[in-house]
């Protein structure tokens, strides 16, 4: 099953036109999204989920920096 992230606007709404690849497994998707993380900020990108395929292994995890 590959491993890909789901982008979310602040509203929770799918962000969408930004190409994300998928991945074999999912520390390399985690070390995608640690690489990337800002520039996401940039093209409106608020949050992230990550799936395994159909599955949600987690949601809604903010790229913001901690306060």
């Amino acid at each position: 099953m590959a491993w890909t992230w789901r982008l979310e606007s602040e509203s929770g709404e799918p962000v969408t036109g930004i190409d994300v690849p998928e991945f074999e497994s999912q520390g390399d998707a985690e070390t995608w999204v640690g690489d990337e993380w800002q520039g996401l900020l940039e093209q409106g990108v608020d949050s992230v989920s990550l799936l395994e395929g159909d599955r949600v292994e987690y949601s809604g995890m903010s790229l913001h920096p901690p306060q």
